[in-house]
């Protein structure tokens, strides 16, 4: 692995609803990055493995190096290889895979002393090979999603436009709140990605109105929505992204954009 030499960005996917499109916003954000030139790590941080397979491992619970192979040893006091349990996409991105071993050990995570801290301990040591590290966090404000929150520079909101998305909105900021205040004062908001928009309906411009009002004067809200898209779904089955996929879609565009917009963020 080559060193870069300067600390890598680190992003939290982070949302407690399922089925928002964190991982597959992981994948297109990260591997519309590598295009634009930039070194990738992306991190599965949830159990199912969504993430991983959506990276094209096939089996991922007969992985033996994973994310709960690289926490344990943490937790145990051992040194991490920095390539220790890394694979490459096709795409050009690295990824640490995850499977059905996390579970177990966010259980032991309760009981760790620094149990915030030990994701945040693995990617300190990664950090300067990659210019961009993202986590893809497990649907739940668990141990493992405060690990990502407390390793992060910030924290990516992806929010389906639904009414029941934006209930549970508040809770998430709370938690992301109460964890930069004791955790992690670096942390900052990326900002609340809209996904899933059907832009037709009055409801979803309705749902983006109603988040762009209550949320907009505290958290950046990206100017580019995901449009509700099957090509999208089809590409994580297929172990691709969008870009590969679907590259003419309006889908592969939306990505595009949310690329530009987060390397103009800067670090």
């Amino acid at each position: 692995m080559e060193n870069t030499g300067r600390k890598s960005k680190v992003i939290a996917m982070a949302n407690q609803k399922g089925g928002v499109s964190k991982t597959t916003t992981t994948v297109n954000l990260g591997i519309g990055l590598a295009k634009a030139g930039k070194k990738i790590l992306l991190i599965d941080a949830d159990a199912q493995g969504s993430l991983t397979a959506s990276m094209g491992i096939r089996e991922p619970d007969k992985l033996k190096e994973t994310l709960a192979a690289v926490i344990t040893s943490v937790m145990e006091g051992q040194e991490v290889e920095a390539g220790f349990g890394i694979l490459t996409h096709e795409e050009g991105v690295q990824f640490l895979p995850a499977n059905i071993d996390l579970a177990a050990v966010e259980v032991s995570l309760i009981s760790a002393m620094s149990r915030e801290y030990m994701l945040k301990e693995y990617i300190e040591a990664v950090a300067p090979y990659y210019d961009y590290i993202i986590i893809d966090c497990m649907p739940s404000l668990g141990m493992l999603t405060i690990n990502a929150l407390a390793a992060a520079d910030t924290v990516l909101i992806p929010l389906q436009a639904q009414f029941l998305s934006l209930k549970g909105l508040e809770q998430l900021i709370a938690t992301i709140m109460r964890i930069k205040k004791r955790i992690n004062p670096a942390l900052d908001f990326e900002g609340i990605l809209l996904t899933m928009v059907d832009a037709r309906t009055n409801y979803a411009k309705d749902i983006m109105e109603l988040v762009r009002e209550n949320y907009g004067q505290i958290i950046p809200v990206f100017e580019n929505y995901i449009p509700l898209s099957v090509r999208v779904a089809e590409a994580s089955a297929e172990g691709k992204s969008i870009f590969v996929h679907d590259p003419k879609g309006k889908a592969a565009e939306a990505y595009g954009i949310l690329t530009k917009e987060v390397l103009a963020h800067g670090k």
